[in-house]
């Protein structure tokens, strides 16, 4: 089946709001606090002066000289270090995501990725109570954890980082659900063993950083490791009944590559889609935010 190129962008955030964009930053409200954060593809200018960036900014981060990704928080106006906000969809979804100041830019969620929870909400009432087992690798905070969660699957919920799955237990309470599984293990070690072990899911949920470390150091580089690991996923994932969701955020990287990388490792690909996930500012930008491939065995009528 031919796939379909698209552009995908979140329809239902009430708590995040991208104000501006522009100078390598974003401008970013989750629920009633605004921040001011790197951004690499921003390469325009921004709408808003500084003046007016500073004067709606609750906090901006600063980049550490010769590190592009950590740095420290300036607060500029009185702000708690923890909060929370909501996402809710039409299909029923109901999120409490924990968000908090990191050293790294990052606060615990991205909003982009909202479309992805909303194809698990569109995607998982199809199995119509088989109760699908599904895996989510580099799952970071859990948002997509607990969306699958939330609609009746049997989730394991993998990262390397101990913190991070203590987020994402959060996560899950304060969202009403429970009986996750969590493993903190190095993505491709694992898939490697639940092969071995003729372990099969229904939905494989994929979210792998550019470069990055296991629990025990092991090295992850994308470029070098994503056709394995795909390939793994290949042999993990239901032939007959299933959803495979796959997001890259590389700058090198074209929906194409992962149209190639996915086809080459799995043997049926159903109601495929591949695009780009963007987000759009209030004057009309739109921020590309990485890439997606996706396909799922139950057509439901949306891509």
């Amino acid at each position: 089946m031919q796939s379909t190129i698209s552009s995908l962008s979140p329809d239902h955030w009430v708590d995040y709001e991208l104000i501006d964009t522009g100078g390598f930053e974003k401008l970013e409200r989750f629920g009633a606090y605004v921040l001011s954060r790197p951004e690499p593809q921003a390469i325009w200018d921004k709408s808003l002066n500084e003046a007016e960036w500073r004067k709606l900014a609750h906090a901006h981060f600063a980049k550490e000289k010769g590190n592009p990704e950590k740095g420290n928080w300036e607060i500029l106006k009185k702000m708690p270090q923890n909060w929370e906000i909501q996402y809710k969809n039409p299909m029923g979804l109901r999120l409490t995501l924990n968000l908090s100041l990191t050293s790294f830019k990052h606060i615990g969620i991205f909003p982009e990725q909202a479309v992805n929870w909303d194809y698990l909400s569109e995607t998982l009432p199809a199995f119509q109570g088989a109760n699908p087992k599904v895996l989510n690798l580099f799952a970071y905070t859990g948002a997509a954890s607990v969306a699958a969660r939330a609609h009746g699957a049997e989730v394991t919920h993998l990262d390397a980082v101990r913190q991070v799955i203590t987020w994402s237990k959060f996560n899950m309470e304060a969202s009403g659900q429970s009986d996750i599984r969590w493993i903190i293990d190095d993505a491709l070690k694992y898939a490697q063993r639940e092969v071995r072990r003729g372990n099969q899911y229904q939905g494989i949920i994929l979210d792998p950083p550019a470069y990055g470390r296991g629990p025990k150091g092991e090295k992850w580089v994308l470029e070098e490791n994503i056709n394995e690991l795909l390939k793994l996923c290949g042999q993990l994932l239901d032939p007959e009944r299933n959803f495979f969701i796959l997001n890259l955020y590389s700058l090198s990287f074209s929906s194409l590559i992962a149209e190639n990388l996915v086809k080459g490792s799995f043997k049926s690909v159903l109601n495929p889609s591949h695009g780009e996930l963007f987000l759009q500012d209030n004057f009309g930008k739109k921020l590309p935010l990485g890439i997606f491939y996706r396909f799922r065995s139950m057509p439901t009528g949306k891509p």
